[in-house]
């Protein structure tokens, strides 16, 4: 089965400051090190959708073999960022795994797991569980992309797995995104508090 990704990445990060997608995390910007952990997994094509700091952010992904797609129309939301990336995926794509680019919890372990899922069930989709509900890191098999090609505004694809359908993979700690200043503190705190309560080094766990 031949599964691409699409990492969206094309916002401008106002609550934050900055640009996430530049945010250091074990030694690497966090855009690149989800692009690299898609590539690691398996994932075939893997496209990185940007809209500001187009340039920075390319640069960030120099070396690894992704391709980039530019969204012209990236303030319309995160729906035209998953329309860009559907429209540009090869017609040989089985499904697609769409993400993000600021879990800093995300490991390649979580994504081995989902691939897992789709290969014991093709036609299902499979989602991530975290903080109570259903979300990225999603796959959708190709039954979905009529729907996934359409979605307008700030809309994600979050609608499309609430119908009971989706397989659910545990993701600890997958609410932890950086949206608001302080964000990457708290992370830090409670990966500390895990890896405390766990006995094990929560923070070097596998990518």
């Amino acid at each position: 089965m031949n599964v691409a990704a699409i990492i969206l990445a094309a916002g401008a990060s106002r609550r934050l400051g900055h640009p996430k997608q530049l945010v250091p995390w074990k030694g690497e910007p966090l855009l690149r090190r989800g692009a690299r952990l898609a590539w690691g997994a398996g994932l075939r094509p893997v496209r990185v959708v940007l809209g500001a700091e187009v340039e920075s952010c390319r640069e960030a992904l120099s070396g690894l073999e992704v391709q980039v797609l530019l969204n012209p129309h990236w303030e319309e939301g995160m729906g035209s960022s998953l329309r860009a990336g559907m429209a540009d995926l090869p017609p040989d794509v089985d499904a697609v795994l769409l993400l993000v680019c600021d879990q800093v919890a995300l490991t390649g372990e979580i994504l081995g797991q989902i691939l897992a899922a789709h290969q014991a069930h093709p036609d299902r989709g499979v989602a991530s569980r975290y903080g109570g509900v259903l979300g990225i890191p999603a796959l959708f098999p190709r039954r979905f992309f009529p729907a996934l090609s359409v979605l307008r505004g700030d809309k994600g694809a979050r609608g499309l797995l609430q119908d009971g359908d989706a397989l659910e993979i545990p993701f600890p700690g997958g609410e932890l995104d950086l949206d608001q200043p302080g964000d990457l503190e708290r992370f830090l705190e409670l990966a500390l508090a895990a890896e405390v309560h766990r006995g094990s080094n929560w923070l070097e766990s596998k990518d």
